[in-house]
């Protein structure tokens, strides 16, 4: 059923091909008008007009010349003007039909001897001939010309540029169209592979502006796709990994249980479970991530200080400006980005206090934490914001986290339109700095 409702619908080329075909036609209909009615006739009635004088003259011309010159009259006036003249011309009906400038030329002629008079048509040697008789002193004379003499076709040429111009147009819309299609064709091919679940290549961003933008907008999507494949494959392989260390320790100490129970196993048991429910804690919070928070006014001093006494031992140190410092934001993803920032410089800055930093930059606002750790190596600087990403032993030489904090705070900062770096300080340790733009 849905194949046979598909097949109803024209393709996006034929509709631009008929399209375009009827504007040219309606187009061509309008500059035919306009020739005609603004140079085809005035230049008509004009030719008329010397052709009515030139017509009139020979017939008085011939009646006032001696009957000896007459027959060398005849023969210039033919090669000359194309017109020849006889004694009796063909009777012609009233309601015979002639093309329009024969017409114009009858009105012309009636305006010029007060008598409307209508041509007749003739066929001599295969040639139309039109007469019309006209008196002569006495008598009648006959003037005549061949339909050759006047040339202009004018329902001819307007019907042949009429089919020449539309075949044009056609080839010119089946061309726009297909050069039009053929992008958006790979674009339903690259979709239709997202909604399959693989992984779509990416488009060249060519042709018109928006389907060269449209591309790049797909592209961005396709590469966002592939990092979120990534990060998937990442987050089951390093939760399968993570999860069997505790695992491991918990089945060797329920073995050691059945045994000798002792508190130590137990304890141990214990710290396993709280250590496997951080981890999927942590997991939660990278698949929550991508959870799009109702921003709201924020007292950005208040809520530093508020996070760093949360601290024990008073190992935060907050240098915040008096001046008050509001914007719209996120509460709980802001709180989660600047607390697992607080939590990654705590856990590896020894035993040196960490610095909390409000600054304004500009329009922007910069939140910094900063410690006085071994910091990281500039090898692995882009590489700690990937999940379970761990840093040398020298790092933490004593403890060690999942690896999920920073993969958080960046998921969470691109989420939101927020910057996050991180660097080496002049004196030692590492710095990062969460810039918040205005609004």
């Amino acid at each position: 059923m849905k194949i046979g409702r598909r097949g109803k619908h024209t393709s996006l080329a034929e509709q631009n091909a008929l399209l375009l075909g009827l504007v040219f036609i309606v187009f061509e209909l309008l500059m035919a008008a306009t020739v005609v009615w603004f140079l085809m006739v005035p230049v008509a009635h004009r030719s008329a007009d010397d052709l009515a004088g030139l017509i009139l003259l020979s017939a008085q011309t011939w009646n006032e010349l001696p009957p000896e010159t007459r027959p060398d009259f005849e023969r210039e006036l033919a090669q000359r003007h194309l017109l020849a003249l006889r004694a009796e011309a063909p009777r012609a009906g009233a309601d015979e039909l002639h093309n329009p400038y024969v017409q114009i030329l009858e009105t012309t002629l009636a305006e010029r001897t007060g008598r409307m008079r209508h041509l007749s048509r003739e066929i001599i040697e295969g040639k139309t001939w039109y007469w019309i008789a006209l008196p002569s002193g006495e008598t009648t004379i006959a003037v005549g010309f061949p339909e050759s003499r006047v040339g202009a076709q004018p329902i001819r040429t307007l019907l042949i540029s009429a089919v020449i111009g539309l075949i044009l147009a056609m080839l010119a819309a089946i061309w726009l169209a297909r050069r039009t299609v053929e992008p958006l064709t790979r674009l339903e091919k690259a979709v239709a592979d997202v909604g399959r679940g693989d992984v779509p290549e990416l488009l060249p961003e060519t042709g018109p502006r928006e389907l060269a933008h449209l591309a790049r907008r797909f592209n961005e999507m396709a590469s966002q796709v592939r990092e979120l494949l990534a990060a998937r494959t990442t987050l089951l392989a390093g939760v399968s990994h993570d999860l069997r260390t505790p695992l491991a320790r918990m089945r060797l100490a329920l073995a050691l249980l059945e045994e000798k129970p002792t508190p130590m196993l137990i304890a141990r048991l214990e710290n396993d479970i709280e250590e496997m429910d951080r981890l999927i804690g942590q997991i939660l919070d990278l698949a929550h991530g991508m959870d799009r928070e109702s921003a709201m006014e924020i007292d950005l001093p208040a809520l530093l200080i508020d996070i760093g006494a949360g601290v024990p031992d008073g190992r935060v140190q907050a240098r915040i400006a008096p001046h008050p410092c509001e914007l719209l934001a996120p509460p709980s993803a802001l709180r989660r980005v600047i607390g697992n920032l607080l939590d990654n410089a705590l856990r590896y800055g020894g035993d040196q206090p960490v610095e909390l930093v409000l600054e304004q930059a500009g329009k922007a606002v910069r939140i910094g934490v900063l410690d006085r750790g071994p910091g990281i190596p500039a090898e692995q600087m882009s590489a700690v914001f990937q999940p379970f990403h761990r840093v040398e032993t020298s790092r933490s030489p004593a403890t060690g986290g999942a690896g999920l904090g920073l993969a958080i705070v960046r998921q969470l900062a691109d989420i939101h339109g927020w910057q996050i770096d991180i660097g080496p300080r002049s004196a030692g340790g590492l710095e990062a700095w969460l810039t918040l733009p205005a609004g």
